[in-house]
């Protein structure tokens, strides 16, 4: 297999300082075999129930993953040739989109996608060659024949990357047979707990919204016809949930305004929403009444609240109307949280058991917005880097603004939010060793003891994500 080495240096995002990196590995060493918590993530837990070998390394680790997809769209490939939205793929099919990635790859230069997909092709599947044109075949054959072997099953992966528990995300109107399947295999020991993603139920300004609250009502067994029984059929599908294992409910809308609305107005735009005469302004306003309305029944049933706004989503349409959501096409906007917010912290914000965790791609806000009140607020956490900032450099950037504002203690811990299964590991020991380089910083500054700095690196990857998203 000629090429270019694929050689992961063992201080890669360490400090570039000798003195400070040194101090950087013994923190890095400390974390590095503790398991993984994954608080928020979208993997399909029937691959862990049943339990059949991955197809093919396209469908493993390219065609899930839309930080991989995307960038090879940018540079001109179709979406389908990459498998997306085809299904599993003939073996051709399969073959000719790794040949694309591995002849592209130089569109990842830079990127942590790279760094990602170098971990987990050198760690998990041994390869030694860097992808080009030339070794594409080869590297697809190697990774190929791993996953016939039984050792890179789902579950055996899951074990060999020491995963603690893993969250997925979920329609309320599930039945979670499959998390239920799963918690009651004995050969089975592995958590994979539920989360409940309620969006689409929220915003009455959304394509088939009316069907939505028609399907959930029959999940809850309850008329929903009118707002009353609206709410009590989400308050009841929330409690089937926690039932089941869930610990989060998870929101991401374009904005994150919390204005409340007062019950009989909620009743009336719901019911105009209902039958397709709610304006635009109107079925806003009730879509952030009911932001509202979450937090409140967290507080009663204990769910911790997360919010990932701030995304256009389907950003191109011909994209969305031919592949759909969750493709690569999701674009940032600007995102205010200090007003936006405190409708809801006035009235929550000092509840007891109240967690909310607020995520967010706009790091202007970090230190401006998020770190000031998660200083103040009991129940705020700041959300680790997400999405388009879960980078180096960016998660950097963050520990600074946060940390000087809020401390450790008012962030999150890290999620991995990946559909690419064999990612979650890199992505973990990414955040690790960009932890351990900051807090290496403080203690060769005389900011923090080693002993303190050790403290705070098992922390930030065990208890804290632990204590926040209650597990």
């Amino acid at each position: 297999m000629a090429g270019t080495a694929l050689e992961l240096h063992p201080d890669r995002l360490l400090p570039a300082d000798p003195g400070t990196r040194a101090i950087a590995r013994d923190l890095y060493d400390r974390v590095r075999p503790l398991p993984l918590i994954s608080p928020h993530g979208h993997i399909d837990p029937a691959v862990l129930l049943d339990n059949h070998p991955f197809p093919d390394p396209t469908t493993l680790l390219l065609t899930p993953d839309h930080y991989v997809t995307r960038l090879l769209h940018a540079d001109g490939v179709e979406l389908s040739a990459l498998g997306v939205g085809q299904g599993e793929l003939p073996e051709k099919a399969s073959r000719q989109a790794w040949r694309l990635l591995c002849e592209r790859w130089h569109v990842y230069q830079g990127t942590p996608v790279r760094y990602w997909l170098e971990a987990e092709l050198a760690e998990i599947f041994g390869v030694t060659v860097a992808p080009s044109a030339q070794t594409a075949d080869a590297i697809y054959d190697q990774v190929g024949a791993a996953l016939a072997d039984d050792a890179f099953r789902p579950r055996a992966l899951f074990e060999r990357f020491k995963i603690s528990v893993v969250a997925t995300t979920d329609d309320p109107c599930s039945d979670l047979a499959v998390h239920t399947a799963l918690a009651d295999d004995p050969a089975w020991p592995g958590r994979v707990i539920p989360t409940f993603r309620p969006d689409r139920y929220l915003d009455p300004g959304q394509p088939g919204w009316a069907d939505a609250v028609a399907a959930l009502g029959e999940a809850a067994d309850i008329d929903t016809g009118a707002y009353t029984g609206y709410v009590a059929a989400l308050e009841q599908r929330r409690r089937y949930f926690v039932a089941h294992g869930a610990v989060s409910a998870d929101h991401s809308h374009l904005d994150a305004r919390t204005d409340p609305l007062s019950p009989a107005e909620a009743a009336r735009i719901y019911r105009a929403a209902v039958d397709d005469e709610a304006g635009t302004g109107e079925t806003t306003a009730f879509r952030r009444h009911m932001l509202m309305e979450m937090a409140r029944m967290s507080c009663e049933d204990g769910l911790v609240m997360t919010l990932h706004p701030g995304v256009r989503r389907n950003h191109h349409q011909p994209t969305f109307q031919r592949y759909g959501v969750d493709v690569g096409a999701d674009i940032p906007v600007p995102v205010e949280f200090t007003d936006a917010l405190r409708p809801l912290l006035e009235r929550f914000g000092t509840h007891p058991g109240f967690h909310l965790v607020v995520f967010t791609v706009d790091e202007t806000v970090w230190s401006r917005e998020l770190a000031p009140m998660a200083a103040f607020y009991p129940c705020m956490y700041v959300g680790v880097p997400w999405w388009f900032l879960d980078a180096p450099d960016a998660i950097g950037r963050f520990r600074s603004a946060v940390t000087e504002i809020a401390g450790f203690s008012r962030s999150s811990g890290f999620v991995d939010d990946t559909r690419a299964f064999c990612s979650i590991p890199a992505r973990h020991d990414m955040s690790r060793r960009v932890e351990a380089g900051f807090l290496a910083r403080l203690v060769a500054e005389h900011r923090l003891g080693e002993d303190e700095a050790a403290a705070i690196a098992v922390d930030l990857v065990s208890a804290q994500p632990k204590a926040v998203f209650k597990l």
